[in-house]
């Protein structure tokens, strides 16, 4: 009879740990999926640098490449696919522009525009989106791979925008704006020279 007994007490002292861990199990799970509130400390905005610029950023691109990138090993693979969404423009800097640049001769002015550059390229994050992420079964989830994807879609658009003619785009744009703002101005020639 004893060991009846005893076997009963333990019988029930498990049922009732394995239902408390059930219920805390079930408890953290509710309250960790409350929608997580945070404190606004409004603290000053601060400009840390202003600088000056004297760009005529005549073209802009906007291009997309998908990016895939695998990491596989022995316990799986980690993988992502990512479209990337990038903005590149070229333009020219003004401030490039010397004062033998610039030829007046009565209503003819000859100008020698400095050669256009990439001025910026970007991804636009509200545009750029992860198509698929996996995580290997017996793999770590790799935090990194995203921000591999991204970089790896940026210079890939920097480059085809770079191999699709921008510069030359912008060099072109350029000059039709230059013409374009200086002709109210009384020139009735613009030339320009390389």
């Amino acid at each position: 009879m004893n060991k009846a007994r005893w076997v009963l007490v333990v019988l029930v002292a498990g049922l009732v740990v394995s239902m408390g861990g059930c219920t805390g199990l079930l408890l953290s799970r509710f309250l960790s999926s409350a929608p997580a509130r945070y404190a606004n400390l409004n603290t000053a905005t601060l400009v840390t640098q202003v600088q000056g610029l004297a760009q005529l950023v005549s073209v802009k691109y906007v291009m997309e490449k998908v990016v895939m990138l695998e990491d596989v090993n022995l316990f799986g693979e980690n993988r992502i696919l990512l479209v990337a969404h990038g903005v590149v423009k070229a333009g020219v800097d003004l401030s490039k522009l010397q004062p033998g640049d610039v030829e007046i001769h009565g209503q003819k002015v000859v100008l020698r525009l400095p050669m256009a550059t990439i001025t910026d390229c970007y991804l636009d994050e509200n545009q750029t989106q992860v198509v698929e992420e996996s995580t290997g079964l017996l793999r770590r989830y790799d935090k990194d791979l995203q921000q591999n994807a991204r970089r790896e879609g940026l210079d890939a658009i920097r480059r085809a925008a770079r191999y699709s003619g921008i510069v030359d785009d912008a060099n072109q744009r350029a000059q039709l704006q230059a013409k374009a703002f200086l002709r109210p101005l009384g020139f009735e020639e613009v030339e320009f020279r390389n």
